[in-house]
Formats: structure tokens, sequence, C-alpha cells
């Protein structure tokens, strides 16, 4: 519509449209989905731990590379190895982006090996939203033990502590008394990371196989630094030149690497970020664009180097595509896997 009136002239002069004029006449811009929301992120392991402290870490920084930078909270759900996290995010979270969960790689890997009924949740269809760093695990033990090199951990029963069956703690161990011939004697029932390093300390526990060598540098910073442990082993599909430690492949050799090379390939994505399946597919791509940048973000990268935390991302894309690559391993792989994991 336009507005004409006739001047001193006596010509018509015509107007702006009238839905040009006056204040908020003109259509606002759409609100963008996370302005004024929250973002919860459920972290499958307990308080205190390298998973705790990397999802605090993104979540201080996530907001602002969001449109309408939203607010984090952090909400800690640990059990079975971040299969209860699992759950609740497939099954019960909010659907719509503003759920999120970071989760130990065990999650996805365990179903491989087992009916994957077991797990009320399938691997593959989680939308992995980015990982922050792709992980190195540590076989340690304690100064006292005299334990010092894995031929030390051949020759003598060493005690190591662990949480549960299923986790990365137990796994490494096992695989490392099949495939490399130590004499690793698990005791579970730890409640996390910072309990297994308790144990050592009471000495409970000579040592631990496998933590991820962030997770020990968050808890106790100057155990690896000041050589305040006997570093056994690292295990990673590439030598960390950092840690001086001798990598895996130096006693896993011949037809026992491809087995120790699938477990050891969940690393990959050490500190996977994931929205619950059935996410909507925009909501998803915002998120894997944000983490990308929140990865980059100099204020990120800066208190990570204070925390004594590596920063190394992998996409939501190159997830995918190791988790598919995983579950197209060869039925006889597999097998010989959960054979060496499930001694």
């Amino acid at each position: 519509m336009t507005i004409a009136w006739r001047g001193i002239s006596g010509s018509i002069i015509t107007t702006l449209a009238l839905g040009l004029l006056g204040p908020g006449a003109a259509a606002a811009e759409p609100k963008p989905f996370y302005g004024g929301k929250q973002v919860t992120v459920i972290v499958g392991n307990p308080a205190g731990g390298g998973y705790d402290a990397y999802a605090r870490l993104v979540s201080r920084h996530f907001g602002k590379h969001l449109p309408g930078n939203p607010g984090f909270i952090v909400q800690n759900m640990p059990g079975a190895g971040s299969i209860t996290a699992a759950q609740f995010l497939s099954n019960t979270a909010v659907k719509d982006g503003t759920t999120i969960g970071i989760l130990v790689p065990g999650a996805f890997f365990e179903p491989l090996l087992e009916d994957e009924s077991k797990f009320h949740y399938t691997p593959g269809k989680f939308e992995f939203i980015g990982s922050a760093d792709s992980g190195t695990r540590l076989c340690f033990t304690t100064r006292e033990s005299g334990i010092k090199t894995v031929a030390d951990a051949s020759r003598a029963k060493v005690i190591v502590a662990s949480t549960a069956p299923q986790s990365s703690a137990t796994d490494y161990a096992n695989f490392m008394n099949v495939l490399a011939g130590t004499k690793f004697e698990i005791v579970m029932g730890y409640k996390g990371p910072a309990d297994l390093l308790l144990a050592m300390e009471r000495g409970e526990a000579a040592g631990v196989c496998a933590l991820d060598s962030a997770t020990v540098a968050s808890i106790r910073p100057d155990w690896i630094q000041a050589g305040k442990v006997n570093l056994l082993v690292q295990a990673g599909l590439e030598v960390d030149p950092a840690i001086k430690a001798p990598p895996i492949w130096d006693y896993i050799k011949g037809d026992n690497r491809p087995v120790a090379e699938l477990i050891v390939g969940q690393q990959e994505f050490g500190r996977p970020f994931v929205a619950p399946p059935g996410t909507p597919r925009e909501q998803v791509g915002t998120l894997q664009t944000a983490f990308m940048a929140t990865m980059k973000d100099p204020e990120l990268v800066a208190e990570a180097g204070k925390m004594r935390i590596g920063v190394n991302a992998k996409s939501g894309p190159e997830i995918a595509a190791i988790v598919r690559k995983m579950y197209d391993s060869p039925p006889e792989l597999i097998a010989r896997v959960k054979k060496t994991l499930r001694p």
C-alpha cells in the first residue's frame, strides 16, 4: 500500500510503502533456534575425570559459536563405561538439538562384540558432532612396584585397578595379557579414573592399564611430567613423541597386530560428542560446524594448554566413517577381538 498527497505545486508525491514506515514496521529477523535456550551436556563418566574435563572445557566456549549463543549445563551420568548415558541419549533425552553427550569410545565399540539388543541403542544411529581429541592410552605402575617395563610385567604378577568388566582399563589389561604376554591381574569395582589413581596411591594396586594420557594429566598433572610413575607402554595407532613410553607395537606384531589395531582404533575418536539419534539434520549441521569452530577458538586452545590436555579435533563425519569401518570388519577378526578381550 502507498500513500500520496498533493504538494504546493499540485504534483502528487508518492511515499515509501506503508509497511516500511514507522518503528517496528519492518519484518523482524527470525530468531535463531538456539536463542534463549540452554544446551545440556551429558557426560558418561564421573565428575573429576578426563571426559568431565573436556565436557566442561568445551561447554565454556561452545555457545559463542552457536547462533543465538545458548547457555550450557554439564550433567554427569556415569555407569557401565558410558553405556548408561548412551542409553539415556538414545531412548530418553530430548531430540531437538538441546541435549548432547560425551561418551567413552567403548560405548560404541562394545556392541560390536555382543548382541546389540543388550545395549538398547545402535552405535551407528547417533549423530556424531565431533571429537575433541584423539587419545593415547597408557599402562603405568607405581615406582614402588618395581615393575618398570613390559618385560617386568611378563615375569611377575601385577595387580592393576579397573572399574568394570567392559571398561578400557579391563579391556587393555586383558589384551596385553593375551597378545603381549603380560601378567596383569585385574581388580575391578572402582568408580572412575580418580579412584583408580587413588588405588595406586593407597597401595591397593600396582598400576593401571590403560587410561588416556589427558585423563592422567588432568587428575595428577605431575605424574607423567615429573616421572612419578613407570610408563610401561603407550597405546595408539600413531606414536606420540611427547610421551616417553615405548609404543604398543613393539610388543604386538604379526597376525596379532590387526586384532590390536581394531581395539586401539576407537581411540581415534577419543573424546566424542554426540547428539541423540533422530536429532533434526539442521541442528546436527549447526552443532557440527560450531564444534569445529570451537576447537579452533584461541581461548579454548589456551585454556586446554593450561589444563595440560590436548586438542586434536575430528569432525562428526570423520567419526561416523570410523564407526562404520569398525562394523564392516570381517567376522573372523571380530571373533578374535572378542576372544582377546573376554578371555
